[in-house]
């Protein structure tokens, strides 16, 4: 899969799921830690590991394997590295 279409399933995903404000910026050839950065909200602490935890199952059904979820702990945010695109997805006054 490129990653334009990776990037256009993680936005379907968390669309399908209720996430909010979804916002992708293009970073490529921008820097070298990722080439697109997806930031959406998410409408609680449940919500936002619950979008967390079905991108990461998705992108393995997709066969993007090895993405791994930052903040488990944190109730305003979480982070899912999908190794070259980057999610984000806060509480809305977090944001």
């Amino acid at each position: 899969m490129k990653i334009v279409e990776i990037k256009n399933s993680i936005e379907k995903i968390l669309d399908d799921n209720k996430a909010q404000n979804i916002v992708s910026i293009n970073l490529k050839n921008k820097s070298y830690i990722a080439d697109y950065i997806v930031v959406a909200s998410g409408t609680s602490s449940r919500h936002l590991q619950s979008l967390s935890e079905i991108l990461v199952t998705e992108l393995k059904k997709l066969g993007h394997i090895g993405c791994r979820i930052e903040g488990r702990d944190s109730r305003d945010w979480k982070l899912v590295d999908a190794h070259d695109i980057i999610v984000h997805i806060f509480h809305p006054e977090k944001r």
